[in-house]
């Protein structure tokens, strides 16, 4: 036999054992799937959260807007500025209104000097009655006493008649003067009514033209004044709104109100811790509490409230929540946007796995795969639970994978609360159980008592492709 036929022979049976050894390996690992694992161990601290996203509101601000008709003469304040309660902001054309008053006070000055005049005469009539009650009681006596003296025959007819007749002037002029001082006294009562209607007039014409100086009713900022000067403005009428002039903020109780999805808001009570973090403030956490919980859910598109929609949709729905904040930033203005972390339940040393290591598993699959157990081994696996009456859940277990040598058993599991990427096991696992955690794809498609490979070896970065 040649030599190159012999080398033949040989890289021939070189290549079969080749194919063979490569056949079996392949066997072999036929059906292994390749996961990651990590070790069950207590977690110190579970912190259970729901984030929420808004905009900072304070708790008290105000909508000025226009009291009268008018041109802005001119703005006292601008955006950002801080404000006192009581402090001028805006003034508005007041000519009419100025010249209306001191028409009013001219008129209520005149009507006070015939008040005044009104009174004196009064006075001079009741004098005058009074002097003429006296004469009449004088006449009175002089023909009371010529009535004994006629009837005596000490007088002449004469004599008599003359006392009679002036008793009977003094009566009339005693009437007289009586009537005088009644209609004097109606007019002076008269003349007062006027000077009070007067007054209140100049109290509404004061108050219309005060009303053309706009001052601030609350301490705070000016957080938005969309007006500038010369702007024509109106009051409101009927259901006509007013004109808008500017929003004052008071950013002394500054809250987050956020917006917590409908699935999570029964986790939210009132006094419970939050982080806010604020959008133009970085890097920065500040603390605050819950402090309001709405009671009716808003549409998530529209923000109105379920109960303004007359369709019934399945639309996603948000409840609002308040969050004060206790340290609030400096110049923090309304409408900056904010995201709340509020902590809704934490535990102490716990057992607690990544949440993506909960599998869920049909109840048909875990007996399936007890049934093969048993046929290839002999050892007859723990069955899955059994449902609990009246479960909608019934034909699913939660649980997790345990690896026991080189197989992942299907382990159920009972959850608590959940973090943001670890979830308390209650019931089901041991410290110091090694779980399998990943892959996704691995974990998605595993299969109860299936052969694995673990590999925890940080996974590869792609090289960058060469221009």
């Amino acid at each position: 036999m040649k030599t190159w036929q012999k080398v033949g022979i040989g890289v021939g049976a070189v290549v079969v054992l080749g194919g063979i050894v490569l056949f079996s390996v392949n066997q072999a690992n036929k059906g292994v799937v390749t996961v990651q694992t990590a070790k069950v161990a207590p977690q110190e601290t579970l912190v259970s959260q729901v984030t929420a996203s808004g905009e900072i509101k304070p708790t008290t601000y105000t909508n000025v807007t226009a009291q009268g008709f008018g041109r802005i003469t001119e703005i006292l304040v601008k955006e950002g500025d801080h404000v006192k309660k009581g402090d001028r902001l805006l003034l508005q054309e007041n000519i009419q209104a100025s010249a209306d008053v001191q028409a009013q006070a001219a008129a209520i000055n005149s009507a006070e000097s015939g008040v005044q005049a009104s009174e004196a005469s009064y006075r001079a009539a009741q004098s005058d009655l009074l002097m003429q009650q006296a004469n009449l009681e004088k006449a009175k006596l002089d023909w009371e006493r010529g009535q004994g003296l006629f009837k005596d025959g000490l007088i002449p007819k004469q004599d008599f008649d003359q006392r009679k007749t002036g008793y009977d002037a003094a009566v009339a002029q005693a009437e007289s003067s009586k009537a005088r001082v009644l209609s004097l006294k109606a007019s002076l009562d008269q003349m007062r009514a006027q000077v009070t209607q007067g007054r209140a007039v100049l109290v509404h014409t004061q108050d219309i033209l005060h009303k053309t100086v706009y001052t601030s009713p609350i301490n705070g900022i000016v957080s938005y004044l969309p007006e500038r000067i010369g702007d024509y403005v109106v009051p409101g009428i009927q259901n006509s709104n007013g004109s808008f002039l500017m929003t004052l903020s008071d950013m002394s109780v500054v809250t987050a109100e956020v917006k917590v999805d409908e699935t999570d808001i029964v986790m939210v009570k009132m006094g419970q811790d939050a982080d806010v973090s604020i959008d133009a403030v970085p890097g920065k956490i500040f603390k605050g509490k819950v402090t309001e919980i709405g009671s009716q859910a808003v549409l998530r598109t529209s923000g109105l409230a379920t109960t303004q929609s007359t369709a019934s949709n399945q639309e996603a729905k948000d409840f609002k929540v308040v969050v004060t904040i206790s340290n609030p930033p400096e110049h923090v203005r309304p409408g900056l946007s904010a995201t709340a972390k509020i902590r809704t339940a934490e535990k102490k040393n716990v057992l607690a796995v990544p949440i993506q290591a909960i599998a869920v598993r049909t109840r048909k699959d875990l007996e399936e795969a007890a049934k093969n157990a048993k046929k290839d081994s002999g050892v007859t696996l723990a069955a899955p639970p059994p449902p609990a009456p009246g479960d909608p859940k019934k034909d699913e277990v939660q649980g997790v994978f345990v690896v026991n040598g080189k197989k992942a058993i299907f382990r159920p599991v009972e959850t608590g609360i959940s973090g943001v990427t670890d979830i308390e096991v209650t019931k089901g696992l041991q410290s110091g159980d090694e779980i399998v955690v990943g892959s996704y794809k691995a974990l998605r498609t595993l299969k109860p008592e299936a052969s694995v490979k673990i590999d925890n070896s940080a996974p590869k970065k792609p090289e960058d492709s060469q221009s």
